[in-house]
């Protein structure tokens, strides 16, 4: 602790051991005072204290807290050999309340710890490259006594086979991209629910476990082997990823994501237009409001069908300073494990949405992880939604087909109703009496402006009607007289 912060350090064990400190000036190390820890300085300070102090980790917890206000971290390391300070900053206060539970040590960023190892272990030649799932394997014998034993798995595939004897419960820490087995019950720390065997293998010898293990997953050869004989009730495993031991930082792209909850499951949802899901929509596609939508959660788990994920609710949430929230009702799709491992359909309609002004909405479902008839807490899987408002379709203007067959069509149309104009206007003179000749040059006489181009005048009648008298008669005689040129 050569490069830390201030701190008060707490060290206590059962056992006679040595230890050699390197501390800082501002720390101060307390130990009890019939402690059977030896201590070496390898750089001499007076800041080694000794106290009475309980020995129970409740009881110490609540001491510290009493004598220092609060406690920052509490860690039981088993066959310790080093641990270090990383100088990095403590980023919460002590606090009054701390709770003892099963922790992977090495989520503690301000110390580097390390252990002596009590397992032996194989790994034979390289598997098959185009498997990318790991194979492990992992026993107890029957020698050992049965304890709690803590899994904490990498980020890659892998297939897990755990054995031990009976009564030896193994709890997942987590379950990222892990397919597992054993004869002995599994706790899911997501869901707190225990897991009964599933197979059976009574014999703790090595070549028949390693041989059960690639008949359950028909597998050719295996990853690693490793067998260990725990000495403690509670014993931590964790499997690293070797070829990448550093976490890999991926792009602030759009993706799903699910809430980040340490102990939860990784889901994926996924959004389609058809119920056949054949495409999933890209994150920045736009959902028209009058369309039904089809969804599809996944987990990243591969837990081989033992388990099935149940969608208990879904709403959306609008981004901005003032949300609005509103449920969404969906429906589950049916869908067979063989085309659904690992996963749920569902399908939902966005119409209450088709009146808000509001076009950008998170979308976020919550589910449960089930098994048999239990279910935990699965989490939450969320993802960005964009609704627009279906566009109104101006009505398509009607177009005349003038083609030929329209062209003669129209033309039979006219010819046809100037024939029955002609017959009309024919049998309307025949009806009246009027001559069936037409007298051009009487029409054009009595027409203004029309020219008589030389036609003869046809001379009146001189037979009077009968109705009139003799000073009618005279003055027709006197118009007969008068030449045409004079009217011209």
């Amino acid at each position: 602790m050569n490069n830390t912060k201030p701190m008060n350090l707490i060290l206590t064990s059962p056992c006679t051991c040595f230890a050699l400190h390197n501390l800082h000036p501002d720390v101060k190390l307390y130990v009890k005072n019939d402690s059977r820890i030896t201590l070496h300085a390898n750089v001499k300070h007076d800041n080694v204290y000794k106290r009475d102090f309980p020995s129970e980790d409740e009881e110490l917890v609540k001491w510290a807290s009493q004598e220092f206000g609060g406690v920052t971290s509490f860690t039981t390391i088993r066959n310790l050999k080093v641990v270090t300070s990383t100088g990095t900053k403590v980023t919460k206060p002590g606090s009054s309340n701390c709770t003892l539970r099963n922790e992977d040590a090495s989520e503690k960023h301000f110390m580097k710890i390390e252990t002596a190892p009590l397992a032996t272990s194989c790994s034979p030649s390289p598997q098959n490259p185009n498997d990318e799932t790991e194979l492990h394997i992992i026993n107890i014998p029957d020698s050992a006594k049965p304890c709690n034993v803590s899994v904490r798995f990498g980020t890659k595939k892998t297939r897990v086979f755990l054995r031990g004897p009976q009564g030896t419960i193994w709890t997942f820490i987590n379950l990222l991209h892990t397919q597992f087995v054993s004869n002995n019950d599994i706790m899911l720390l997501a869901m707190k629910h225990i897991i009964s065997p599933t197979i059976t293998l009574n014999s703790g010898n090595a070549v028949d476990v390693q041989r059960k293990a690639l008949d359950y997953f028909k597998a050719s050869t295996f990853t690693s082997f490793t067998e260990f004989s725990p000495e403690y009730p509670m014993v931590l495993l964790v499997l690293r990823d070797n070829d990448n031991p550093e976490v890999t930082k991926t792009s602030p792209a759009v993706t799903p994501t699910t809430t980040n909850a340490p102990h939860q499951m990784p889901l994926l949802m996924q959004l389609y237009t058809s119920p056949e899901y054949h495409s999933p929509m890209d994150p920045n596609t736009k959902v028209q409001s009058d369309k039904r939508i089809y969804a599809e959660i996944s987990s990243q788990t591969l837990w081989d069908s033992v388990l099935t994920i149940k969608v208990i609710s879904c709403f959306v949430r609008s981004t901005g300073s003032c949300p609005v929230v509103k449920e969404l009702p969906f429906m589950s799709e049916a869908c067979s494990a063989h085309l659904c491992p690992n996963s749920t359909r569902l399908s939902f309609s966005l119409d209450q949405l088709h009146e808000l002004t509001t076009t950008t909405w998170d979308l976020e479902c919550s589910v449960k992880v089930c098994y048999s008839q239990h279910c935990g807490d699965g989490g939450r899987v969320k993802r960005n939604l964009e609704v627009t408002q279906p566009c109104l379709q101006p009505p398509t203007p009607q177009c005349f087909d003038f083609r030929l067959p329209g062209v003669l069509g129209i033309a039979f149309g006219g010819f046809l109703i100037g024939v029955l104009l002609i017959g009309a206007l024919w049998f309307i003179k025949i009806k009246t009496g009027y001559p069936t000749g037409l007298d051009i040059s009487s029409t054009a006489a009595n027409l203004p402006g029309c020219p008589c181009s030389g036609a003869k005048r046809q001379p009146v009648s001189t037979n009077p009607s009968p109705s009139e008298n003799s000073s009618a008669n005279a003055s027709i005689g006197s118009t007969q007289s008068t030449p045409t040129s004079s009217m011209a």
